[in-house]
């Protein structure tokens, strides 16, 4: 905030930057930037957008025409499909499989590939999974891309927010061939989404993306740039602020996560999956011991009606019988929101009678 505040007022900020963004706030991003890649990363290939949705969006534009597809993760955040769609541009979406941690299935994602397909979108670390790719799995998905000739954009807006015991690794640093367009910004790590400051870094050793990198200029042009006050505050952001802030936001979310893991298992009817990064967990809800609601959409209306918890459905993010948490509310006030999903739950779970059934029969025999 005291970064912002200087840039207001000294004056230098109040009218149009470079479309791409001031060359001092591109210049701190790609040295804030420097793991994404083992060369140089040049300013030419920064560009500051509103926010990282905006990012994405260009992204999407520049690389994709009408008639083509792009691939998009499922579980994965419902924006994708709306930036994809809203372009007349197919969706077509691979699979994350929640009993391996939401890595993706590779068999399945190379089956959705045809002369069509425009580019890979993948989301390290996950919303809504809170899942954290392995250098393996990158290096599968990155040998797939090769052999099919295509370009990757990486959100990776949530590259800092990685738990003690895993660690994010930007796909760009291990790619040799495949192109990545890289989307980022200060919303979430800096928590402030509300100033609307993303980037896209590209990165492409081939220089394959000429005409995609030139596509993205003229998108920057479109709006005649970002928010310049916050451009001018942008190097003192990445440069000054604090790693202890840092440190203090992962621990209050891992400690969340662990709390709400811990809670929701012991529920009946209900399978969290521990995350490994981000700010969210995914919960699978067994919606057949749950026979008054008739998907996860009813169920999470009545967990907001009885109890006043509030947590989006699966189908959101285009996985029915899940339901996504949002791990950044005070610690008091996730723990009663556990205590109520755990009363609602109980209130509302039905045995399987088939079940005892059999099971009654295996013992008769």
């Amino acid at each position: 905030m005291k970064a912002v505040l200087e840039a207001v007022e000294s004056g230098k900020y109040n009218g149009y930057a470079h479309s791409q963004g001031h060359e001092a706030a591109r210049r701190a991003i790609a040295k804030y930037s420097a793991h994404q890649s083992s060369e140089e990363i040049k300013t030419e290939n920064i560009f500051i957008t509103s926010g990282c949705s905006s990012a994405l969006e260009y992204c999407i534009l520049a690389l994709a025409e009408r008639g083509q597809n792009v691939l998009l993760p499922r579980p994965g955040f419902c924006l994708y499909q709306t930036l994809v769609e809203g372009l007349n541009i197919e969706v077509r979406y691979y699979d994350l499989l929640p009993e391996k941690q939401w890595q993706a299935d590779l068999q399945q994602l190379e089956s959705m590939i045809d002369d069509n397909t425009a580019a890979l979108l993948i989301n390290n670390p996950s919303n809504p999974c809170g899942s954290v790719f392995s250098k393996e799995h990158l290096e599968n998905i990155l040998n797939i891309c090769e052999k099919y000739y295509l370009p990757i954009i990486a959100d990776e807006i949530y590259e800092h927010f990685v738990f003690p015991g895993s660690q994010h690794i930007a796909v760009s640093s291990l790619s040799r061939n495949v192109p990545v367009l890289s989307c980022g910004g200060l919303t979430k790590r800096f928590l402030v989404p509300g100033w609307r400051t993303g980037w896209i870094i590209v990165h492409d050793r081939g220089n394959r993306l000429v005409e995609v990198t030139a596509g993205l200029r003229n998108m920057c042009c479109r709006i005649l740039g970002s928010n310049t006050l916050v451009q001018g505050a942008i190097p003192a952001i990445l440069e000054n602020t604090p790693q202890v802030y840092f440190d203090e936001v992962i621990d209050i979310l891992h400690e969340n996560a662990k709390l709400t893991y811990n809670m929701l298992k012991q529920i009946r009817g209900l399978n969290p999956i521990m995350p490994n990064g981000a700010m969210y967990m995914m919960v699978g809800v067994n919606i057949d011991q749950f026979p008054e609601f008739k998907d996860d959409l009813h169920f999470v209306q009545e967990m907001v009606n009885e109890q006043s918890v509030f947590c989006l459905p699966g189908s959101c993010f285009e996985y029915p019988n899940y339901m996504r948490i949002v791990l950044t509310v005070p610690r008091e006030m996730l723990e009663e929101a556990c205590s109520r999903i755990t009363q609602f739950c109980e209130a509302h779970y039905k045995v399987d009678n088939s079940i005892i059934e059999s099971n009654l029969l295996n013992e008769t025999y």
